[in-house]
């Protein structure tokens, strides 16, 4: 199988910036594939303007791939039967998520070029004791059947710290089309954007954030470094986040704010404190006071309170909210309104929900 590139419309959408949510999964309270609102979760995205939508990923719950579950296919195909039902004539990035030892991570794609997705997210977790080699190796496996995504996890959620030369290495891999930055952390943020900016592909490599303590900075930053003995220039231009599968319109207008800005010489203050506001809503969606226990089940819970899901429920039955989490949710729909597109949804939700 030969990877099917990017079309041009889709590169260039890519590079000037997407939201691309990363979708939940819905269940009934019997833990069974809620298809009704699973399909309603992709309208309500393409809806909301979102460019790309990202299907068995973690916000979509690992286990999907065990096999007393196996719903990576199921849930892959009413994602990508939603897109194309949509008819839409804006270009829209459909992307699986990749996981498992090479073999595994081979037969995901397969599934995924079936489907007709256009990239793969490819996770580095539960690999922990592979090589920065290994990694790499895998990931040219991956980028010769289809474009690649690349995703640096933060360590708290099973990802690992990787160093300079390995994203240096992968920056070179043709087929890598752009990475998701996820580190939660500045420092291993820096090394992925300058290694980007040092390869001979920089410009072929879109850079998203997936730093959900970080995200608007992300998204205002120009990185600059000196490479050659020349000034070379980097930006983080979208997000892939699970943070953006709730109040999604809302984010989609805070994205487009920012691309009338962010190539200003001066950025007004005010930018440093709706940061502030939406990472704050961040921390009562995906519990870092619990190391991110109830990250999942709090996302469902907003998607619950606005009619998109039926309840909660994982896969996992022990995964369920932290206590106190439900209160701060509260809080954030108290203090920060402007954020949520509660209105939007109840204007919509009943199309979303018919046959």
């Amino acid at each position: 199988m030969s990877r099917k590139p990017l079309s041009p419309e889709q590169i260039k959408a890519l590079h000037d910036g997407l939201v691309i949510p990363a979708q939940p999964l819905a269940l009934t309270e019997e833990r069974k594939l809620d298809e009704k609102h699973q399909r309603a979760l992709t309208r309500y995205y393409i809806a909301a303007g979102a460019g790309g939508v990202a299907v068995g990923v973690h916000s979509t719950q690992f286990e999907i791939r065990e096999p007393q579950h196996n719903l990576y296919e199921p849930v892959l195909r009413l994602a990508a039967e939603e897109v194309d039902r949509a008819g839409l004539d804006r270009p829209f990035i459909k992307v699986a998520g990749i996981c498992g030892p090479t073999e595994q991570a081979l037969r995901e794609v397969d599934i995924a070029v079936r489907l007709g997705y256009d990239a793969g997210l490819v996770s580095m977790g539960g690999l922990k004791e592979w090589t920065e080699e290994q990694h790499l190796e895998r990931i040219r496996a991956v980028a010769e059947k289809m474009p690649v995504i690349g995703f640096y996890l933060q360590p708290s959620v099973g990802g690992r710290i990787f160093s300079y030369d390995f994203w240096r290495q992968l920056a070179d891999i043709d087929g890598v089309v752009a990475i998701k930055m996820a580190p939660f952390n500045r420092y291993q943020t820096i090394d992925v954007v300058r290694a980007v900016a040092s390869s001979s592909r920089s410009d072929e490599i879109a850079l998203y954030t997936g730093n959900d303590d970080n995200i608007v900075n992300d998204l205002l930053t120009t990185y600059r470094f000196t490479i050659g003995g020349k000034k070379v220039e980097k930006k983080i231009v979208g997000g892939l986040l699970g943070h953006w599968c709730v109040w999604t319109k809302k984010a989609v207008e805070l994205l487009e704010e920012v691309k009338q800005v962010r190539d200003s010489a001066t950025i007004s203050s005010e930018w440093l404190t709706r940061n502030i506001e939406v990472t704050e809503t961040n921390a009562a969606f995906f519990d870092p006071a619990h190391n991110f226990a109830g990250c999942i089940p709090g996302i469902h819970e907003v998607l619950r309170r606005q009619g998109l899901m039926k309840g909660t429920w994982c896969l996992n039955p022990h995964e369920v909210m932290s206590p106190g989490q439900s209160e701060e949710i509260d809080r954030m729909y108290r203090e920060y309104p402007h954020l949520n597109d509660d209105d939007f949804v109840r204007e919509h939700l009943n199309e979303w929900l018919a046959d």
